[in-house]
């Protein structure tokens, strides 16, 4: 993931501002071959700016699925 507008080194100074801005920024640009972590998504679900549909799509994955 690449940000050019954003300080990551202050961001990280607070880990989970860093953790809910990582997330935000992989569902809405792209993930650039990393994975989610389904259980911080789950665990910053209600903090988490994300597109409205995209976020609908989610839920519906994370949970409905099995694993």
């Amino acid at each position: 993931m690449y940000n050019w507008s954003t300080d990551v080194g202050e961001l990280k100074k607070d880990p989970k501002k860093y953790t809910i801005w990582k997330l935000e920024q992989m569902v809405n640009f792209g993930l650039n071959g990393e994975k989610l972590s389904k259980v911080d998504l789950k665990k910053n679900w209600d903090l988490l700016a994300l597109d409205p549909k995209k976020k609908q799509y989610l839920r519906f994955l994370l949970w409905n699925t099995l694993s």
